[in-house]
């Protein structure tokens, strides 16, 4: 990658001349925003479900094989408590907002943690593909009604008693009286809603709608290959078919663009608050 200098010249030049931009965030803009799922956050607030089942961090815990329904939502209570209920509004998402709040722009993450909405960018703005920290589902997806859970999420933290809620607060399907679930993209039985539909409509309405004579950036956060095909892949491939769009690429880990988009394609992998800092400078 050439200079440092250089390339946030660029980008902030070509930021300041979109017409659109189309944000794609994935798991390392929020871990960048301080929603970490390791490390000290992890051990600070899962001590005892470390010391009783070795757990090491918050990403693998998720498929932990929990016997009871009584331990499962136990954890998760306590895993939406910690990365959607506490966290509130973050630096790095502000920081964001302030970037393209005047601009034509929309949201496609695969993040759950509800970031987005809670650092204020609209609704109708987003497309938040994989589920929500928020929202519970039927686990057989017996019908397609999502359940708020915010209330029983707070009802049993202060309840759980060697990493168990009380069996009385284990919730059920209201329809098939099975066990309930998170609404996360796991497995075949994820529930798209009637807002889901409604946010993945939005996202082609407003690519239908761009004028691709005119300037667009692909602004692509933290989006690594754990789901590529969501993003990553065809934002690679939208960067490819026009030559009006330049792809912004900030990751740490994977930062270089495909050969064939090198020359519309300005990647990143320093720190992320001094990019964002120098974009939001005005002189």
């Amino acid at each position: 990658m050439d200079n440092f200098k250089q390339r946030l010249n660029k980008s902030k030049e070509a930021i300041d001349n979109a017409d659109y931009i189309i944000i794609g965030a994935g798991a390392g803009f929020s871990a960048a925003a301080g929603i970490l799922y390791s490390g000290k956050r992890f051990e600070d607030n899962f001590k005892d479900f470390i010391e009783k089942y070795d757990m090491k961090d918050m990403y693998s815990a998720g498929f932990y094989p929990f016997k009871t329904q009584e331990e499962k939502w136990a954890y998760w209570c306590r895993h939406v408590y910690v990365n959607r209920y506490s966290v509130g509004k973050t630096e790095l998402y502000k920081k964001l907002f302030n970037l393209v709040k005047d601009k034509d722009y929309f949201v496609l993450t695969t993040n759950v943690e509800h970031q987005f909405w809670i650092n204020d960018f609209e609704d109708k703005r987003i497309f938040a593909t994989q589920g929500d920290y928020g929202s519970m589902q039927c686990e057989k997806g017996c019908h397609d009604k999502l359940y708020s859970n915010e209330d029983f999420v707070y009802e049993s933290l202060g309840k759980i008693e060697g990493c168990r809620i009380p069996s009385n607060l284990v919730p059920k399907c209201p329809v098939c009286g099975g066990n309930m679930d998170l609404n996360l993209r796991k497995d075949q039985f994820f529930i798209e809603d009637k807002k889901w539909h409604e946010m993945a409509s939005n996202y082609q309405n407003f690519l239908s709608r761009i004028d691709e004579d005119k300037n667009i950036v692909l602004l692509e956060l933290g989006v690594g290959f754990n789901t590529p095909t969501i993003i990553r892949y065809p934002f690679e491939q939208m960067t490819y078919n026009n030559k009006n769009m330049t792809l912004i690429r900030l990751n740490r880990d994977y930062p270089d663009a495909i050969d064939q988009n090198k020359d519309r394609t300005i990647s990143f992998d320093e720190e992320i608050y001094e990019i964002f800092d120098y974009w939001l400078s005005r002189f």
